[in-house]
């Protein structure tokens, strides 16, 4: 791995088909047109090449860079579809973190809309399936203060920055995610963090799970 990102990346799990990570905040997945190097996707390409034989790795499913937490990558093609045909058929599971602005009611909440991205790159709900891809979250309550709420989210599907919009269309943006309207970030960073993820192996076929506590900035829990 990169040796300016040893430290930032934590491996929780590897083997020869599946590498799973815990990505830190502000960190990208894989690269665009303006980074290429500074990822997560190429430390982990490093990490794999410098073993004999040399290995790959391939990306399964995204984080955005403000976000941290938990994602697998695959070492091999046939693991790779292995594991993106249970995303894509919602069997894999995620489960996240995040602290939001205000009190959230009630403590149990399913959000289902359509999203859609407009020309400035930023995501919103519509009532057209034919415009936007279905979007379903489901949301406990961990902890409410009174000015922010702790809540448990478990993604049924993984759109780009779902989690985000649905929360702030509810009038509880993510602390520090100012693109989606939050005020405040007393914490320095995106308060979202991916605590949990569940997959079948794609050699065994068994269930795995991984678990990441959330950042301590989060708060007890």
């Amino acid at each position: 791995m990169a040796a300016s990102l040893i430290d930032r990346v934590r491996v929780v799990y590897e083997d020869d088909s599946v590498i799973v990570v815990d990505k830190p905040a502000g960190l990208l997945t894989m690269g665009t047109d303006t980074e290429k190097l500074n990822t997560l996707y190429a430390a982990l390409q490093a990490h794999a090449g410098s073993r004999r034989p040399p290995q790959r790795i391939f990306i399964v499913h995204r984080l955005d860079r403000e976000a941290s937490g938990l994602l697998a990558f695959a070492k091999t093609i046939e693991a790779k579809e292995y594991l993106q045909n249970q995303f894509k058929e919602h069997t894999a599971g995620r489960r996240y973190v995040a602290v939001v602005e205000g009190r959230f009611t009630p403590d149990h909440a399913t959000i289902r809309t359509y999203l859609a991205e407009n020309r400035a790159l930023k995501v919103y709900s519509t009532t057209k399936p034919s415009v936007g891809k279905l979007a379903v979250t489901h949301i406990r309550v961990l902890k409410r203060t009174p000015k922010s709420t702790t809540l448990d989210v478990r993604l049924e599907t993984g759109r780009k920055h779902q989690i985000r919009v649905h929360l702030a269309e509810r009038g509880h943006p993510i602390i520090g995610d100012k693109a989606y309207g939050s005020r405040v970030n007393p914490i320095k960073r995106l308060a979202l963090h991916g605590v949990h993820l569940e997959f079948r192996h794609p050699d065994t076929h068994e269930m795995v799970q991984f678990r990441s506590s959330p950042p301590k900035v989060f708060g007890p829990l």
